[in-house]
């Protein structure tokens, strides 16, 4: 069961504890979205991301979308949010160590340069804990080996 953590300007926020508590509700839900930052109390203040190419503020701030495709045809449920969860799971390494994801409602006000949405209107609903990305790293793993978060590694121009 999700359980409530105190924090600076997340006060009562509930905590994620396994990728099923998170799967159970993206199931009876729709319009979450997943952030990775330093969590809401900071990016709240702002209402923005930035642009990392060009500095330019954006109209909102970047998410990721819980929500299931209607492509997915009825697949499990926990490979779909531990995916979405795996793309991202490389950011407290290449950005700040004290990165961590948090769910959230929102309206989506525009696109971003990686066509992610740019949310405004956020509604913090909680953090999701250390081993629920290192379940949905496992589960990821499962299926394909070859295949891994968004950061490839690769090199510009290659």
């Amino acid at each position: 069961m999700a359980r409530a953590t105190p924090g600076p300007g997340t006060s009562g926020m509930t905590t994620f504890a396994t990728l099923d508590e998170l799967a159970d509700l993206v199931a009876a839900r729709r319009g979450l979205y997943v952030r990775w930052s330093l969590g809401p109390a900071t990016d709240m203040a702002a209402m923005s991301s930035r642009d990392e190419l060009t500095g330019l503020a954006l109209p909102g701030l970047s998410a990721n979308p819980l929500d299931v495709e209607e492509w997915w045809d009825g697949r499990p449920l926990r490979v779909w949010v531990a995916r979405r969860l795996y793309d991202y799971s490389h950011l407290p390494r290449i950005k700040d160590s004290r990165t961590r994801p948090w769910v959230l409602t929102a309206r989506e006000a525009a696109r971003g340069p990686d066509n992610e949405p740019l949310v405004t209107d956020v509604r913090p609903l909680g953090w999701i804990e250390d081993r629920v990305i290192s379940e949905a790293d496992r589960v990821v793993r499962h299926h394909r080996t070859s295949w891994g978060p968004l950061d490839r590694g690769g090199t510009a121009g290659a």
